[in-house]
């Protein structure tokens, strides 16, 4: 059954790698027409995926290879050598927070698509990831600045759409400002996308994308969550100035010659590990891409499904498989540990099923990016053996649970979900087994 999860997991994830998705998209006749006619094409990005999009427009367009002048932010650690697309490390591997080298390439994008000439052709290439490795801080804003209130917004638990709202509004890149800086024939964004219901807008804050958000929306985030104190002064400032009209606000429209165009996200791979587990033989329920909210929560409320189907066969019998997707939040405490919210989901869930609730159960959670949190882990793999070798080592779930410690709980235990980088990024996939 482990040997199961992670075969259904990794189809999923190989169902979002970017080869075939960039291949296919690259292949549309307008696009392919556009691309053919241009006298340059101009490549930029960001994102987790940015290394292997990136190879495959270069594969895609190998006959129009003289043409290209690229430039993309990605993690330390995913370059590749290319020929002509540039690929830049914007921040080490195991962060999500913006860096000067992240502003450097930020700057870089943006000369790049501001000297574009008036027959050239852009791709932005996107995916999970974007909104950290493309900082832009606007002026009297400073990195430092940008970079304590992400973390902030990270430690309490803000959705994406909410971190993206607040970041946008401080940035001269996203929030549609990329594609306003473009003087070009066409721009168009292909994106892997990481966030739920696919919002053109939120997926890498959205630098080619109108945006809906406001300086009062963003002011409203911080409220809601209280950070206006603890936010730094000249964040403060701008976000009022904004709120008062004294800044020009995000582009609420853009020039019809940007286009933007899903080529990958969660809906795709849960499709996929769908279809394998049926092959392997198991009865499926695919509770889709919008699962979101407190990641014990969500763990809760799967280990009852759980229990539903192996000891009453509701709402199906055994052999099952129970797949969701989507991103769940983790709120931090004061002390807390090492993990991520897929160690987390899974550490939460087997705490609530416990040993009993784990017989002939299987849990399984990863980050379809190879990363959960800041650890070299995509998440965790459990099974009632897994609560037997605790047992063994003294170690109780629930002291870890309290500390946010998911990841020296499952190393102790050799549970840890490991896969190195994917080189894609769709949110999470969580597959669990019930025989």
């Amino acid at each position: 059954m482990r040997n199961d999860a992670r075969d259904i997991w990794e189809a999923a994830v190989a169902a979002v790698k970017p080869a075939p998705l960039i291949e296919q998209a690259l292949a549309e006749p307008t696009l392919a027409e556009s691309l053919q006619a241009a006298p340059r094409i101009i490549v930029v990005g960001a994102g987790k995926a940015g290394a292997a999009m990136s190879a495959a427009v270069e594969a895609a367009l190998a006959a129009q290879l003289d043409k290209i002048d690229g430039f993309v932010n990605v993690p330390a650690g995913s370059e590749i050598p290319l020929r002509k697309i540039h690929l830049h490390a914007a921040r080490p591997a195991a962060s999500n927070h913006p860096t000067d080298a992240g502003v450097a390439g930020a700057t870089e994008i943006l000369r790049l698509i501001g000297a574009a000439g008036s027959d050239d052709v852009a791709l932005c290439l996107l995916s999970g990831g974007g909104s950290a490795l493309l900082p832009a801080p606007t002026a009297g804003v400073s990195l430092a600045d940008k970079q304590q209130v992400t973390k902030l917004l990270h430690a309490c638990g803000a959705t994406i759409n909410e971190m993206n709202a607040v970041r946008k509004h401080l940035s001269d890149i996203k929030g549609g400002r990329l594609a306003q800086a473009f003087a070009g024939k066409r721009l168009m964004s292909l994106i892997i996308s990481d966030v739920i219901g696919d919002p053109l807008d939120v997926i890498a804050s959205g630098p080619t994308a109108p945006d809906p958000t406001t300086f009062d929306d963003a002011w409203q985030v911080l409220e809601r969550h209280r950070l206006v104190e603890q936010t730094p002064p000249a964040v403060r400032d701008h976000l009022q100035r904004g709120r008062g009209g004294a800044l020009p606000e995000t582009p609420k429209s853009l020039s019809a010659n940007v286009s933007n165009v899903v080529i990958g996200n969660n809906a795709k791979a849960l499709a996929v590990a769908e279809t394998r587990a049926r092959q392997l033989g198991y009865h499926v329920l695919n509770l889709g891409s919008y699962i979101e909210g407190e990641t014990r929560q969500v763990a809760v409320a799967l280990a009852g499904i759980v229990r539903g189907i192996r000891d009453q066969g509701v709402p199906l019998r055994p052999p099952a498989c129970v797949l969701s997707g989507g991103e769940t939040t983790v709120t931090l405490t004061a002390n807390s540990g090492k993990g991520g919210r897929n160690q987390e989901f899974v550490l939460a869930a087997l705490h609530y099923l416990g040993a009993d609730g784990m017989t002939n159960v299987v849990l399984l959670s990863g980050g379809t990016d190879g990363e959960d949190g800041p650890t070299d882990a995509a998440g965790a793999l459990a099974d009632s053996k897994t609560l037997q070798r605790a047992g063994q080592a003294g170690l109780n779930p629930a002291d870890f649970l309290a500390r946010n410690d998911a990841y020296h709980f499952f190393e102790s235990t050799g549970d840890l979900l490991k896969t190195g980088l994917t080189q894609t990024n769709v949110m999470d996939v969580r597959v669990t087994l019930i025989r």
